[in-house]
């Protein structure tokens, strides 16, 4: 199955039911269409009011529910979402929308195709997310370090979305070469870096929980900006900006962005623990 594109059960009608269990695209549905999305993870917070059920856990859906809902189609991610409980869906004769984006344009891309297929037209957010990533980056680069766990440690490693959207605002990815996506690492073991970026998903890091264990400056970023793909893309360049680069931010007469953690992050930690070290 190629990536982005749906498997129908024995239908080539349009879907009118889904089941998402990548939060991000359930924010790229209901953001234009809520009524579609008929069952969602426990971690889809955007919109809040969104009123779909709850069908558990991105790395532990309770299938029997997703098929008793009926949905035409399930929205899953391959990194995201545990590959025997999507074949399970897929035995139960539902219909996949498998993704797995490693780029920014590629996720735009991606996230159109879908919302074509819905019937759901160009929104707005999509067109601004598109141009807000259209200039490259033409300021100073850094070299960083980009943990996403500890107790053990991990961090980013090859080929993923959120390195790339850290490419594209002037900070490299140290461990970008390396031969996991998410490998476990020894602090006292790495190369050289500048900074340590320190997003609040899927670990919430914070200034009292991550900065002290580095001798390097941090940077603590919004986890939604920086791994989801969705409306939030629309902004995400902003967002991030200040607060990877705040003297740039403080130089153009700014204060920096706030954000505030979605609240989900801490019910999710060991969920995405479990998955990441699978």
């Amino acid at each position: 199955m190629r990536r982005g594109t749906p498997t129908l059960a024995g239908t080539t009608t349009r879907p009118r039911r889904l089941v998402s269990l990548v939060p991000s695209l359930t924010e790229t549905v209901a953001v234009t269409a809520p009524e579609l999305l008929v069952g969602v993870t426990d971690w889809c917070t955007h919109p809040a009011e969104l009123a779909a059920a709850r069908v558990g856990g991105t790395k532990n859906p309770r299938v029997d529910e997703i098929v008793a809902l009926r949905p035409d189609l399930v929205l899953v991610n391959e990194e995201e979402n545990r590959a025997p409980d999507v074949e399970a869906l897929r035995r139960a004769g539902l219909g996949i929308w498998m993704t797995d984006y490693e780029t920014v344009p590629a996720a735009l891309t991606g996230l159109g195709d879908l919302l074509a297929a819905l019937g759901l037209g160009r929104p707005q957010w999509l067109t601004e997310a598109e141009a807000a990533w259209t200039e490259p980056w033409t300021g100073e680069r850094c070299t960083a370090l980009v943990p996403i766990w500890r107790k053990p440690w991990m961090a980013l490693g090859r080929d993923t979305f959120a390195g790339d959207v850290l490419s594209r605002l002037g900070v490299d990815n140290v461990l970008a070469d390396h031969a996991e996506r998410y490998p476990r690492v020894a602090l006292d073991s790495l190369p050289p870096y500048d900074v340590v970026v320190l997003p609040d998903e899927p670990y919430r890091f914070s200034a009292t929980d991550g900065p002290e264990a580095f001798d390097v400056p941090a940077r603590l970023v919004s986890g939604r900006h920086l791994t989801w793909y969705g409306p939030s893309l629309a902004e995400a360049r902003d967002v991030l900006t200040r607060q990877l680069w705040p003297d740039l931010a403080s130089s153009d007469g700014e204060a920096s962005t706030e954000w505030h953690s979605s609240g989900d992050a801490t019910l999710r930690d060991q969920t995405l623990a479990d998955g990441l070290a699978d």
